[in-house]
């Protein structure tokens, strides 16, 4: 039996499992169902790895099964031992900062001299488009201001390693992208806070210096150290280059587990409405990151950097600047429902442009995608 046949038979008993959880919720067994809805997003992900345009989505699939598990068993993943989950937050996010910094470098930076119209038009559309469309859309959704507060932090976040996965699948600048979410990154720790303070100031108590230094600690030293170790070492720890996108991967799920679990009750009465939020949220940032660019006269190749960058967000750090706020369960909700409807409509739109040609470019699909860099979609 070959490769193929075996992912053909894991999709075939996802399909089952989903067969069987749908039966039993309309049979009114919805408890019954959480171990077979588990099983078949667990499936869905392996199987997935065996189909090249499939291979993406891979990653969202185990959000999926991530959310499904703290959604049927929360007490698991709320504390071991008397010791709090939640604690784990700020060193996987520093690990997971500190892997970005491995994948760029110095001249990553120095991009903001090769190419400054395309940065500026980037990070000036980063972090105005979002924070507004997000305060936008906690005004209207009519919930809990702490909650509304999680969308405006979300928006108010830089991008992330995603952006730059999707931006290469794109056909996009990479280059561009890279720098993009190089330059957000630092300037994140001055930004955020401020437009946290200005926009979710009376939803939710915002310390705007001490948000400030949280990132510093979060963001800024790990990623800062990463690429120092870059610099360094480049090449000479090959593991640690092969690794580093798992460990993201686990950081992810798992700090979205345990923000789930932690805010279960409040996903029940609220979910539907953020994940119809996040679509809005992310599809605008797409349309307006990209004719904003385009506003600009940039190339085609730019304008869909900066869709994608505007458009996805680094949900693992807004979701650690919630556990740091002290409001797990409620401001990061949003980060966490948002994320993996970033993964779903990020890979979506990457595949669309990759089918279609820039200008002046043949319309061939030649150009096969490495299966390393979909596993780094992980931010």
């Amino acid at each position: 039996m070959n490769h193929r046949s075996i992912y053909r038979i894991l999709l075939g008993l996802a399909g089952a499992s989903a067969l069987t959880a749908l039966v039993l919720f309309i049979i009114g067994n919805a408890t019954e169902a959480g171990p077979y809805l588990i099983a078949f997003f667990v499936l869905l992900a392996i199987g997935f790895r065996g189909y090249e345009l499939l291979r993406g989505f891979s990653f969202t699939a185990v959000i999926f099964a991530s959310v499904t598990v703290a959604m049927y068993y929360p007490a698991n993943f709320q504390e071991v031992g008397g010791y709090d989950l939640k604690n784990l937050f700020t060193p996987l996010l520093q690990l997971i900062m500190f892997g970005m910094g491995t994948a760029i470098g110095f001249n990553d930076f120095l991009g903001v001299i090769k190419m400054p119209r395309g940065v500026l038009v980037g990070v000036l559309c980063q972090f105005s488009i979002m924070p507004f469309v997000g305060f936008g859309i906690s005004q209207v959704l009519g919930i809990e201001p702490e909650i509304a507060a999680g969308i405006i932090l979300i928006g108010s976040s830089p991008s992330g390693l995603a952006s730059n996965v999707m931006a290469y699948l794109a056909k996009a600048n990479l280059a561009l992208s890279i720098t993009l979410t190089a330059i957000a990154t630092l300037l994140a720790p001055l930004i955020t806070p401020n437009l946290m303070g200005w926009l979710a100031g009376e939803l939710v108590e915002v310390d705007v210096l001490g948000m400030m230094w949280s990132m510093v600690r979060i963001v800024i030293i790990p990623v800062f150290a990463g690429v120092l170790f870059n610099h360094f070492f480049s090449g000479k720890f090959k593991w640690l280059d092969e690794a580093m996108p798992y460990v993201s991967m686990f950081g992810i799920a798992y700090i979205i587990t345990i923000i789930t679990a932690a805010g279960r009750d409040n996903l029940l009465e609220v979910g539907a409405i953020l994940i119809l939020a996040g679509i809005f949220h992310n599809m605008s940032g797409y349309f307006l990151g990209y004719w904003g660019a385009r506003l600009f006269r940039m190339p085609e190749q730019d304008c869909r950097t900066v869709a994608l960058e505007v458009g996805m967000q680094n949900g693992g750090l807004a979701s650690a600047l919630a556990n740091e706020m002290g409001k797990v369960a409620t401001v990061g909700l949003a980060p966490a429902i948002f994320g993996p409807v970033m993964n779903i409509t990020g890979s979506t739109l990457a595949t669309y442009w990759r089918g279609k040609p820039l200008p002046d470019e043949p319309d061939d699909t030649e150009n096969e995608i490495a299966p390393v860099e979909h596993d780094k979609a992980t931010t």
